[in-house]
């Protein structure tokens, strides 16, 4: 239940972005519609589900949270709807629902977009009638008061589009939709946030010029979480009352003399190499932003991808584990490979006598136009 004072924001918001997109949700606030929540991990959108319910009519009634992808489509529906005692093994008692308890207040589903396909038809049910029927109940169903404050990390018209998610569903919740961007995305927010995660230690500390442009120029993949673990980690482990540059963790550091320091193009593939297999990288986390963003190119993820399979002896499956990448990204990874031209002949590595390299030369930005396609005969799955 939400405990925060009426007059208080929990959320820091000193860029534009932020500013306009904190404005809509007090707006929200005082309407009763439905609200959808949407941004990558990290970035705050519980947050904002509080916020509006702290400025809402609902405000003194309970804010009632659940994670709807940590739990199975049983429990699931247990824990939103409730259940009579007997109903199922281990029903030892009644017990009222979210749904029930948030009645008068406000429900926050968190990772809307994981629920199954029948746990979405019930909740589609609760929007249209409001009633709702605790699991093995025989009773007549119960109406329930409660605002439907939903959000998720996931795209819900591509999951609308492969089948996962009811389009129905769908245009139910997104009466108010409120994206949160990413941290790369409104830079301006990071000295506050900073200011304000290192307030709340119990050493009062302070941050460099040097250091808060550091993490200024980081693309915080973990965006607001990721930034309040750096602060955290900076502070203890340095044990100084004022962090510089140098206590601020390595990623930090190589990702800003990665993406900054032009004249050291030529080292740039050892050094995202050296940065993966030491563990300070992954490759989706990290490398492949960076080559959108176009801080690097196509022939550096090749030339990556050459010193990888040097290692692994041309197998493109060991490239997975010294990448930081999982089993289930094998054809993923060879899809974006394919895709924007960086396959490397795995056979020529078979042997473990790898060709030289070629010598790298200088590339500018990549053109906007569509990346060449990938040499006929060179998919091959090693």
């Amino acid at each position: 239940m939400d405990t925060l004072p009426r007059d208080s924001s929990p959320i820091t918001a000193a860029s534009p972005e932020m500013t306009a997109i904190l404005a809509l949700a007090h707006r929200a606030a005082h309407s009763e519609a439905k609200v959808l929540i949407t941004g990558e991990s990290g970035v705050g959108k519980e947050l904002f589900a509080r916020e509006i319910h702290q400025h809402s009519r609902r405000a003194a009634g309970p804010l009632v949270t659940v994670n709807c992808a940590g739990l199975t489509e049983t429990l699931l529906e247990s824990e939103l709807f409730g259940h009579d005692r007997g109903s199922f093994t281990g029903a030892y008692r009644d017990k009222p629902g979210k749904l029930e308890q948030a009645d008068g207040g406000t429900l926050f589903l968190d990772e809307v977009g994981e629920m199954s396909l029948r746990m979405q038809a019930l909740l589609l049910r609760f929007l249209e009638n409001g009633e709702v029927q605790r699991v093995g109940s025989s009773e007549r169903m119960r109406r329930v008061d409660a605002r439907i404050v939903t959000a998720t990390n996931r795209d819900l018209a591509e999951r609308v589009a492969s089948g996962d998610f009811r389009e129905d569903l769908l245009y139910r919740l997104r009466v108010i939709h409120i994206h949160v961007p990413p941290l790369r995305d409104r830079r301006a927010d990071v000295r506050p946030l900073v200011e304000y995660f290192a307030s709340r230690r119990a050493r009062p500390v302070q941050f460099t010029e040097g250091a808060i442009e550091l993490l200024q120029r980081y693309r915080w993949p973990g965006n607001v979480r990721e930034l309040q673990n750096v602060v955290e980690q900076a502070v203890w482990q340095s044990g100084a009352t004022e962090i510089a540059p140098e206590h601020l963790p390595l990623a930090i550091r190589a990702a800003d003399s990665l993406v900054h320091t032009r004249e050291r193009r030529r080292q740039v593939a050892d050094d995202l190499y050296e940065a993966l297999v030491t563990g300070t990288y992954s490759f989706w986390a990290h490398i492949h932003p960076l080559f959108l963003m176009r801080d690097i190119t196509r022939h550096d993820i090749s030339e990556l991808v050459r010193r990888g399979l040097q290692t692994t002896r041309g197998s493109y499956r060991g490239l997975l584990p010294l990448f930081k990448m999982q089993p289930q990204d094998y054809q993923r990874f060879h899809n974006f490979l394919t895709a924007h031209g960086c396959k490397v002949e795995f056979r020529d590595y078979r042997n473990g006598d790898a060709p030289r390299a070629p010598e790298r030369r200088e590339l500018g930005p990549l053109s906007p136009s569509a990346p060449p396609a990938a040499r006929p005969g060179r998919d091959a799955r090693a």
